[in-house]
C-alpha cells in the first residue's frame, strides 16, 4: 500500500515538472516568436531606408538631364562686386571688391578700402560746445590698401548653403595719405581742407580673418568678416608730440610704425 502511494506521488510529481517544463517551453517560443517579429519589423523599415538612401545618392552621381541649363546658371554666379562697412577702434572706413568663384570652395577678391587710422597713445578731448581736438597731434592718417585676397569656404558638405563660412587671405600695395593736423599757429585744420596738403607713403600690406556669408540666394552676398591687417612702415611717420616734464617743455615726437590692427567688416554685395 505504501508503495503504491511512493508511485502515485511519483506520478503527479512527473505530471508536474512536464507541466512547468511546457509552460517554460511557451515562453521560450514566445520570446523566439517576439524575437523573430522585431527582428522582421527592424529589416522591414531597414530595408526602404536603404533603398531611398541608395536612389538618393545615385541622383547625385547621374548627371542633370539639362547640363547646359545648369552650366549656364553656374556660370552666371560666378562674378560678384560689392561694398564693405569697415569697423575699427581707430575709426569706420569702406571699401569695394570684385570677387571671382573659381570653384565650390575657392574664390579670388580685388579689394581697395580707405580707413583712419591714428597713435595708439592719442587722447580725444571735448569741449563744453562739442568740439574736439587731441593734444600733441601732428598727423593724420588715411590708409587705402589695395589687396589680392582668396577665400577658402569651409564645412560645405556639411552645413547648408544659408550660412557658409570661410577662412580668407591678401596682400598687396598699400597707400599711406599723411595730412597735417594743424597749421603753423597750432590750431587745428578742417579735415578736408588739410587733405589738399597731404603727402602719400607706400608700403605692402596683407590680412588674414574668417566669415561668413549668410542667405540661401547665391545671387546677392551679405556676409560678416573679422580680420587682422599687417600694414608695417619700418621707418615710421610723425604722429603724436610727447609731452616734456613740465608746460614750458616738450617731450620726444613719437613716429608711429604699424598701420594695421582688426577690423570688422561687414559685406554686401551682387553677383552676376
Amino acid at each position: 500500500m505504501k508503495s503504491f502511494f511512493i508511485l502515485l506521488q511519483a506520478k503527479n510529481t512527473f505530471k508536474m515538472n512536464n507541466s512547468i517544463v511546457t509552460i517554460f517551453n511557451k515562453i521560450e517560443q514566445q520570446r523566439l516568436s517576439a524575437f523573430v517579429y522585431h527582428l522582421c519589423l527592424v529589416l522591414f523599415l531597414f530595408f526602404p531606408i536603404t533603398m531611398v538612401a541608395q536612389q538618393s545618392d545615385s541622383t547625385i552621381i547621374f548627371e542633370s538631364p539639362n547640363p547646359e541649363i545648369l552650366s549656364t546658371k553656374i556660370k552666371s554666379n560666378n562674378d560678384a562686386w560689392g561694398v564693405d562697412i569697415l569697423l575699427s577702434n581707430n575709426g569706420f572706413g569702406g571699401a569695394v571688391f570684385y570677387r571671382r568663384t573659381f570653384s565650390r570652395d575657392l574664390s579670388g577678391t580685388i579689394t581697395l578700402g580707405l580707413a583712419q587710422s591714428k597713435d595708439d597713445n592719442e587722447v580725444e578731448y571735448v569741449t563744453w560746445y562739442g568740439a574736439t581736438y587731441t593734444p600733441g597731434k601732428i598727423n593724420r592718417f588715411l590708409i587705402a590698401p589695395l589687396l589680392l585676397g582668396a577665400e577658402y569656404r569651409l564645412f560645405a558638405d556639411d552645413i547648408m548653403d544659408s550660412f557658409r563660412p570661410y577662412v580668407n587671405a591678401g596682400a598687396g600695395p598699400t597707400f599711406i595719405f599723411v595730412a597735417p593736423y594743424a597749421d603753423n599757429n597750432g590750431n587745428e585744420r578742417e579735415f578736408f581742407s588739410s587733405l589738399g596738403d597731404a603727402r602719400t607713403k607706400y608700403t605692402l600690406g596683407a590680412y588674414v580673418g574668417f566669415g561668413a556669408y549668410f542667405g540661401s540666394d547665391m545671387g546677392s552676398l551679405a556676409g560678416i568678416n573679422i580680420r587682422y591687417y599687417f600694414i608695417p612702415f619700418k621707418s615710421g611717420i610723425p604722429s603724436l608730440q610727447q609731452a616734456g616734464p613740465d608746460p614750458y617743455t616738450q617731450g620726444p615726437i613719437s613716429k608711429k610704425t604699424d598701420f594695421g590692427g582688426f577690423f570688422i567688416t561687414i559685406n554686401f554685395g551682387s553677383a552676376f
